[in-house]
């Protein structure tokens, strides 16, 4: 074959086979706790998946769903198919923080985008080495902290009692509410900690009791961070009980019943989408997937965690359509494309907030994406900004 010949033979073919990669699906791999501890994290994260549309900005988009059973070893086993096996463009979850944390080997290694759904920064922050690979959905405690203790602030609260989870989420919690609680001139005259399966606080209340506090904080998550504040009000502590945003669930409410009526929380847009504010810059758009969820799965049935979940198929959305502009999907090139233009979100609204991220801020979301709520008549109700 002569030259002009081979050249042409060339383009031909380097034409089909970039029309057919114009044409390839992105694939997202999605690894959630369904079951184990951490399931009704997980499930509700799931149900707002599945109601992604099938392309993201105009191509076809293959989603690909694994169970880690609550286990970061089980995470890491599904995240490391489906960067070598699937070879997926980008990695939805995990939503636990010991498995984000140990996620960050494999997407580092075979340079993945990842957007995590946890609360923790620690997968993000400092934004440097593996975790440059890592975006997260869910507002940071520190943020939550920030606007809590302002609430604190602005309502004479001057002494605090805090109980919290005796692991990473209420060290945590002790730390950034300490930090913020400092600035504003408030002292905890009282730290207790207590076990996710615990049965009793009983001692832990009454010395934080002791100490008359103006208010009580209970940093835990779930469920199990009723039993310190049922605990209060059986034993007549009649001062305002915070507790953090690990509380909005559905399920909290249900089993809390009459004893966390009152209670006051920083917690995302989603959470109290009815109750927001006409003016709130995300009210448009988590009221959206408030009635769609809710249409879908029942009254009641919304979570923040639901709401992270929703907001990344906008931020797929944003930053794929520009990745597009640089590599097709399946290549390393376009992970690594698609990795720098998650960067690049600019006043993008999703469901819990507004995000701008950057080089240096992998999460993006500032205090529009923060709010104060308290439950009142069993619901989740907006109280301030």
């Amino acid at each position: 074959m002569n030259r002009p010949h081979a050249q042409l033979r060339a383009l031909a073919l380097a034409a089909l086979a970039f029309g057919t990669a114009a044409h390839a699906d992105i694939k997202v791999g999605i690894d959630l706790s369904t079951t184990g501890p951490a399931a009704t994290i997980g499930i509700t994260s799931k149900n707002a998946m599945l109601m992604w549309p099938k392309t993201i900005a105009g191509q076809n988009a293959q989603y690909l769903i694994l169970d880690d059973g609550s286990d970061p070893g089980a995470a890491v086993r599904n995240i490391r198919k489906f960067v070598s096996e699937d070879k997926v463009d980008v990695i939805v979850g995990p939503n636990v923080t010991p498995a984000a944390l140990a996620a960050l080997d494999p997407v580092s290694e075979y340079q993945t985008p990842m957007i995590t759904l946890i609360g923790s920064a620690s997968a993000v922050e400092p934004q440097e080495g593996k975790r440059v690979w890592a975006f997260k959905m869910a507002q940071t405690d520190s943020a939550m902290a920030d606007v809590m203790t302002r609430y604190m602030a602005n309502h004479n609260v001057k002494t605090v009692g805090f109980i919290g989870f005796a692991d990473s989420y209420g060290d945590s919690w002790l730390n950034e509410f300490s930090k913020f609680a400092e600035l504003r001139h408030i002292k905890i005259v009282a730290t207790e900690r207590f076990n996710r399966t615990d049965t009793s606080v009983t001692g832990q209340a009454l010395k934080l009791m002791a100490a008359k506090p103006d208010a009580i904080l209970v940093a835990g998550a779930g469920t199990p961070a009723v039993l310190p504040q049922r605990t209060l009000v059986e034993r007549g502590f009649k001062g305002p009980i915070y507790q953090t945003h690990g509380i909005a669930t559905p399920e909290f409410i249900k089993l809390g019943g009459k004893d966390v009526e009152g209670t006051l929380f920083p917690t995302q847009p989603v959470v109290v989408a009815r109750t927001l504010p006409a003016d709130h810059p995300a009210k448009k758009a988590a009221l959206a997937f408030v009635n769609a969820y809710e249409a879908k799965y029942g009254p009641g049935t919304v979570t923040q965690f639901a709401g992270d979940a929703a907001g990344v198929y906008p931020r797929l959305q944003d930053a794929v359509a520009r990745a597009l502009k640089t590599a097709q999907p399946g290549t390393p090139a376009f992970r690594i494309a698609l990795r720098d233009e998650l960067e690049h979100a600019h006043e993008l609204v999703v469901p819990n907030g507004v995000v701008n991220s950057s080089a240096k801020d992998h999460v993006g979301l500032d205090q529009r994406a923060s709010v104060m709520g308290v439950i009142k008549n069993g619901t989740f109700v907006y109280l301030s900004q």
